[in-house]
């Protein structure tokens, strides 16, 4: 095969294609044993357990195998896994000593590197539109997708001289640096966000007028005081004319960032004739309130909702953002008040009572602006991430044609 279109200077010549059994062992499927609580040494790895993002080993839920070890099933330097069945058909992961003691599950298919090869410039391949591109080929069987040991073993694998995969391997592993060290720095700044919060909305920490002065006592009122609760609805989906006109229309599952502006079906003005949908102005809180809820995004511009919302329009003396950080905070409040047997939803005369300390308009504004300011700063981190991602997927389209 030719040269990649990307490539370190110092090194000239074609690459060859070799396939993933000529570069290892004998491929090994993973022992057939069920989890148990994770006795602080022996980690077990299932597909669930790697991230689907970097393809690490996610420790969130760690847990131990319930049968005797067996050495033969523990990871070592150099072994590249792969998932053989089902939808994560493909996922593969490759071991990390930092990850300690690992034992892989049934699902789970082991490829041991041969020494000549360096496994992070093979892993780097698995991550590849090339290699998606293969595994949805080869996975296409009747029923569920899978792809077994044999099959794995004809993975065509882009190879160059060992220097060179090394060379690879090193940038690639610092661009992966990068990556964490940002998902860390957004992770300790969402910290500090809720940190803050806390000691704000519970006084700890009190902001001063411009002037030097202090601000006066905070208010004990309700939601239902501060805010006018609105509820939504679906327009019939049987008649094309209620849909697909110029009216934002909005889900539950859309909701997952501040600002909102857009959504995924739009819905016409006979739609809110003949809906219990109604439009919200600007400046709307967004609360979801059933299945999920309270998650929360403030319109961006005239909306309408399903019957899954209900939505804060708040009052003269009350600031909205203000009012968005505190349900943030005190999401835990509407979850304890919700109730229902198929998915659990809080009512509008649920919400209504609930109490909260209102400062002057004054002291909101100030809380709310210092809250969002954080705020930029973990979206500017968060595009920082995407874009560094970015940049990874086209160095390996560019690596791996």
């Amino acid at each position: 095969m030719s040269a990649p279109k990307l490539r370190f200077k110092e090194f000239d010549g074609d690459w060859s294609l070799k396939k993933l059994g000529d570069l290892s062992f004998k491929p090994q499927y993973g022992m057939n044993s069920s989890a148990t609580e994770f006795d602080g040494e022996n980690k077990y790895l299932r597909i669930t357990d790697i991230n689907e993002d970097d393809h690490s080993f996610n420790f969130s839920k760690l847990t131990s195998p319930d049968d005797d070890l067996d050495d033969k099933y523990l990871l070592k330097k150099g072994d590249l896994l792969f998932a053989r069945t089902g939808a994560s058909v493909g996922k593969s992961y490759l071991y990390n000593s930092k990850d300690g003691k690992v034992y892989f599950a049934g699902f789970l298919i082991k490829f041991s590197l041969q020494k000549d090869v360096n496994p992070y410039f093979v892993f780097s391949q698995t991550l590849s539109k090339k290699f998606q591109n293969w595994v949805i080929t080869n996975s296409m069987r009747s029923g569920q997708p899978g792809i077994n040991a044999e099959e794995y073993s004809l993975l065509p694998i882009s190879f160059t001289s060992l220097e060179e995969q090394t060379k690879i391997a090193s940038f690639l592993s610092q661009v992966d640096e990068k990556i964490q060290q940002l998902n860390q720095k957004h992770e300790l700044l969402n910290q500090y966000k809720q940190g803050m919060m806390q000691k704000l909305f519970s006084q700890q920490i009190l902001f001063k007028a411009d002037d030097g002065s202090e601000f006066g006592e905070w208010e004990e009122t309700t939601l239902g005081k501060v805010a006018e609760i609105i509820g939504g609805g679906t327009p019939s989906t049987d008649n094309e004319d209620y849909w697909n006109g110029n009216i934002v229309w909005l889900t539950p599952s859309e909701i997952n960032k501040k600002f909102i502006s857009e959504s995924k079906r739009t819905i016409s003005e006979l739609g809110v004739q003949k809906s219990s949908a109604k439009k919200l102005p600007i400046g709307t809180i967004l609360f979801t309130s059933r299945a999920t809820i309270g998650e929360v995004s403030i319109a961006m511009q005239e909306v309408t909702t399903n019957q899954g919302f209900q939505s804060f329009l708040t009052n003269s003396n009350t600031f909205n953002e203000f009012l968005y950080y505190w349900i943030i905070q005190n999401k835990k409040k509407f979850i304890e008040r919700a109730s229902g047997s198929t998915f659990l939803e809080i009512s509008k005369s649920k919400i209504q009572p609930m109490k909260l300390l209102l400062p002057c308009l004054e002291e909101q504004t100030k809380i709310a602006n210092f809250l969002s300011a954080i705020d930029q700063k973990i979206e500017v981190v968060a595009q920082q991430i995407e874009q560094t991602k970015q940049w990874k997927k086209g160095l390996l389209q560019q690596m791996f044609v």
